[in-house]
């Protein structure tokens, strides 16, 4: 069986379209059926169920590709390794993460140490999304404010931070140093999306302190909810870790929350079966000791 054979056959499968695939692939239309043919003489079996140019993998066609797909992950895991063998000079990283604060930070001061390394982010997605990037070897690493698990992903907590209440400062609660978060009952709340992760978390603590907080304004970027609390539109929760130096504006103040308990996880997460670079190794031990200096 030839190797092209099955680039041609995952091409196909994924575009579920003759024409297409031969397009991305830079080779003509005949040729590329031809090859998937051969194919399915060789396995004895059909592949896909045709409908003019447009193709549909059947059954025997998706346990196939599952196959085929893990056979090209091996090998370039096999490709990496080999180039890993070239030490940090030519190692490469990629990662998730949920801080946008702190990845400056934490990239420069380790580009500093490891100037020949080369970081490459990944978009964020859910947490859903970054334990598949995990597990199909998309990612090296993320580190999330969320628990990442699988069967072969190992979790490892950097830092429990305790969220505080950010107040714009002409605020009434802005001359003091704590809060109980059932005092901020009637205040008006800026929130990210009720879609996302620290939301959810944020209403509960609202309500284990006995209400339902009132939401003025809701928001998609953590930057554009500062910056309405600094103009004095409302209130919300932080972390000063996420935040980074905005943590510190002079337009507000963050108030420890006494009660109850508001506490997030900050962790990193990889794939346990998934082989690290020395480049990757290096980047996690340099952010355990990162994490811990916060």
């Amino acid at each position: 069986m030839e190797f092209l054979q099955l680039k041609y056959f995952q091409a196909v499968a994924r575009s579920e379209h003759i024409t297409k695939a031969a397009k991305e692939l830079n080779v003509s239309q005949p040729s590329l059926s031809n090859s998937i043919q051969r194919l399915e003489r060789k396995l004895g079996i059909p592949l896909f169920e045709r409908q003019g140019r447009h193709v549909k993998l059947n059954a025997f066609g998706k346990t196939y590709l599952r196959r085929v797909e893990r056979a090209f992950l091996e090998l370039e895991e096999g490709e990496r390794e080999v180039t890993d063998m070239a030490g940090l000079d030519h190692g490469i990283v990629s990662i998730s993460m949920t801080l946008p604060y702190v990845l400056p930070t934490l990239l420069k001061d380790f580009l500093t140490e490891y100037p020949h390394v080369r970081v490459v982010q990944r978009q964020l997605g859910s947490a859903f999304q970054m334990r598949a990037d995990l597990e199909n070897a998309e990612i090296d690493f993320c580190i999330s404010t969320t628990p990442v698990t699988g069967p072969d992903i190992e979790w490892l907590t950097l830092v429990e931070e305790e969220l505080c209440l950010t107040v714009p400062k002409g605020h009434r609660f802005a001359s003091r140093e704590s809060i109980s978060l059932i005092e901020a009952a009637h205040e008006p709340f800026i929130s990210l999306s009720s879609h996302s992760n620290f939301r959810k978390i944020t209403d509960e603590f609202c309500r284990q302190a006995g209400f339902e907080p009132h939401i003025a304004f809701e928001l998609e970027e953590v930057s554009a909810i500062q910056t309405l609390v600094e103009m004095g539109l409302g209130i919300t929760f932080t972390l000063p870790l996420t935040l980074g130096r905005r943590a510190s504006s002079p337009d507000t103040v963050q108030l420890k929350i006494t009660e109850p308990l508001c506490q997030r996880t900050f962790g990193i997460a990889w794939n346990k079966k998934h082989y690290l670079s020395q480049a990757a190794i290096h980047f996690r031990q340099f952010a355990i000791a990162f994490f811990s200096k916060s």
